[in-house]
């Protein structure tokens, strides 16, 4: 997977199209804010149990907030949530509120492969989501090269890699941040054609410079929130954080209300974490 920051070339029709409702409106400053229609707040559950390698991954949060107007610039914390998640053991980790829509929990035990569920009471609601915690095989190597770029200086691509199991499908979600970036970038991969064979993910942008840090999080993740992840980024322009044409459901279910469904996916999975230096 090369995911790579650029600008696409359009048709010369598109373009003149787009020239003639420039010249259009050239003379026209006024910003017009739309008056959309309000739909109900519904609650947003961002539940993401991270174990990151060599780690215990005792301390995990869960985030509650609720649906704002589009041009709100804040989004509103939902406190006084009781949360708890459960493996399939028995044993309860409760999540306790830390600060305005922002609950912790700090003896959570991840176990590979074992299923856990969410429980979350908010506004007289139940919530509830399963889901197993995935492995993910560790990262051997990383590196970097430079790409030939005709439309300016050669591009450096960062590259990972990593061995795929061969006896099991496998699915996987990687972001990057660094300081360049206004929103981290996600890109999600699937073994279909590399299973158990050495996988290399890259990562190029023409901001990618000598002495800038790229940080990595690769993870395995369910089949079911590898769907849910690709839906969300088509709609979005592969920008997780923009906003959506319209609301693409998750895993939570309202055992209360099935109408009065919960935004948000709770997944659990094992991850690598690298931060690189670029030469």
């Amino acid at each position: 997977m090369l995911i790579l920051k650029k600008y696409n070339f359009k048709s010369k029709t598109i373009t003149l199209f787009s020239l003639f409702f420039v010249l259009l409106f050239l003379s026209c400053d006024k910003v017009v804010d739309l008056d959309l229609e309000t739909g109900d707040p519904k609650i947003v559950i961002d539940a993401e149990i991270i174990w990151e390698k060599g780690t215990t991954g005792s301390e995990q949060t869960i985030k509650i907030s609720r649906m704002a107007p589009y041009y709100s610039a804040d989004t509103p914390k939902v406190s006084g949530a009781q949360v708890r998640v459960e493996n399939s053991e028995g044993t309860v980790f409760t999540f306790n509120e830390s600060a305005p829509g922002l609950y912790v929990c700090t003896n959570f035990v991840p176990v590979i492969n074992m299923e856990y569920k969410l429980y979350v009471n908010v506004d007289g609601q139940n919530l509830t989501a399963v889901e197993k915690l995935m492995p993910v095989v560790p990262i051997e190597k990383i590196d970097q090269e430079f790409m030939p770029d005709i439309t300016g200086p050669d591009l450096i691509v960062v590259s990972f890699y990593y061995k795929d199991p061969a006896d099991q499908a496998n699915y996987y979600m990687t972001d990057y941040k660094s300081d360049f970036l206004v929103f981290p970038q996600y890109g999600t991969s699937n073994d279909e054609f590399t299973n158990g064979n050495e996988v290399v993910e890259k990562f190029a942008d023409t901001d990618l410079q000598p002495g800038k840090i790229l940080n990595i999080t690769h993870r395995g993740i369910s089949k079911n929130f590898f769907n849910y992840m690709n839906l969300l980024l088509e709609a979005s322009g592969s920008n997780p954080f923009a906003a959506t044409p319209g609301n693409i459901r998750g895993n939570i279910i309202n055992t209360t209300d099935a109408n009065n469904f919960a935004l948000g996916y709770f997944r659990l999975y094992e991850a690598n974490k690298i931060s690189y230096l670029v030469k």
